[in-house]
């Protein structure tokens, strides 16, 4: 029996996913004297066809630690049909300097996106540039990767703790900060937030936060959140107050009622029957707000305009010199270039397609004075031009409008 195919070629949907990867190390080398080192990772991708390898990601960088567990992902779109290869690069941040060759190198790593995604979660060890595996010394990262769901919102909140452990000695209180973790569906804990350090205080107020959905919890609802309070010390070595888990479904129900939660320390608890807790933390803020995307604006009726400025001084150079960003000749001269390639791009998003062109810096005819403000198409009441060409002609016309000495003459301010 023939059967009349409905397949049309080229309507499939790629197979693409939108993939968030976090990153951690371990045993990272010690780079400085008096301290542990302030460790950062750069992701680096290899463009399919190319052998050269392109920044894509740096992560914040974590103060004193030789095992940080980094909140900043690396969100990639993963492609089954091609080898995705990944350079991940972590160093020694000393400075604000964002060269990277003012920091120590601590070590490499590189995998395939193709590898974490079938493992989930991969060990990959460190090594310095050039020994390959053989820099198990040097510590190790870990990757694990999970596909993320396409989700705009994003979630503002805000806490406070009242009457939290004290970690210090007899004349300090605490300098206590939260540390939000999402769970995977490895089984593992990812860091995901962390709110800034309040110094010295017992009952801390943490400032808001913003952090999209997905982020979060991968727009799961009932997906356990796993909030950790800590004492921070200048060493790294922050001292456990204790903790709570929470799913995003029971923070949407707002402050107080069943948001004051016990941050429990789970030693004490095991070691001390009569513990209850190390203090409450409290929701004070929750608001879910939905993230427009450009897109969306462009579908709900936004319209771009675009106003164009041509700088007609003598800086430029003569329009007859193949050095000029003026220069007349068959081919597009640089604001030609500009212009068409800005505006070609704008055009489609205005109705009308009108732009308003404004030149300065010329002497204009009939008399030469100078202008710092004019008409390009020469309409004294009517800026706007029509469309890209609309803008390129009257340009290239000012330039042609007189022989070459003339313009020599009455062109440009020097």
């Amino acid at each position: 029996m023939n059967m009349t195919s409905t397949f049309r070629p080229g309507t499939a949907a790629e197979p693409t996913s939108e993939v968030e990867l976090t990153l951690s190390c371990r045993g990272l080398q010690c780079k400085d004297l008096l301290s542990k080192s302030d460790p950062m990772c750069v992701t680096y991708i290899q463009p399919f066809g190319e052998s050269s390898w392109v920044e894509f990601h740096r992560t914040e960088v974590i103060h004193n630690t030789h095992d940080p567990d980094f909140a900043s992902k690396v969100q990639i779109s993963y492609r089954f049909e091609e080898r995705q290869s990944l350079k991940f690069e972590v160093y020694d941040i000393d400075s604000p300097n964002q060269s990277l060759e003012e920091h120590d190198f601590l070590g490499v790593a590189t995998c395939s996106l193709g590898q974490i995604i079938s493992s989930g979660k991969v060990h990959v060890p460190l090594s310095q540039r050039g020994l390959g595996a053989r820099g198990d010394q040097q510590g190790h990262m870990i990757i694990i990767a999970e596909e993320l769901v396409a989700l705009k919102d994003e979630v503002i909140m805000q806490f406070s703790g009242t009457k939290l452990d004290k970690k210090k000695f007899i004349f300090w209180k605490s300098d206590p900060f939260l540390v939000f973790h999402k769970s995977l569906e490895s089984g593992d804990y990812a860091v995901v937030h962390k709110t800034e350090v309040v110094k010295n205080t017992l009952n801390p107020t943490w400032q808001k936060f913003s952090i999209p959905v997905r982020t979060l919890c991968n727009g799961d609802y009932d997906r356990s959140i796993k909030v950790v309070c800590y004492d921070w010390n200048s060493s790294g070595d922050h001292s456990h107050i204790g903790e709570f888990f929470v799913t995003l479904r029971q923070l949407a129900e707002g402050p107080l009622g069943s948001n004051v939660f016990q941050c429990v320390h789970p030693e004490k608890q095991k070691k001390n029957s009569s513990y209850t807790h190390s203090g409450l933390i409290s929701l004070d803020f929750f608001e879910i707000r939905q993230i427009r995307s450009f897109m969306d604006y462009i579908k709900g009726g936004t319209q771009l305009h675009c106003s164009i400025a041509i700088d007609f001084t003598g800086s430029n150079g003569n329009p007859t010199s193949p050095q000029s960003l003026h220069y007349i000749s068959t081919a597009p001269n640089a604001y030609e270039q500009a212009i068409q390639a800005v505006g070609g791009i704008i055009q489609d998003y205005d109705s009308d397609k009108l732009f308003p062109v404004l030149g300065f810096g010329a002497r204009l005819p009939p008399d030469g004075r100078v202008s710092h403000e004019f008409f390009v198409n020469m309409n004294p009441t009517n800026p706007y031009c029509s469309g890209i060409t609309g803008i390129v002609q009257p340009t290239a016309y000012i330039l042609k409008l007189w022989n070459f000495k003339l313009i020599e003459e009455l062109f440009g301010i020097c």
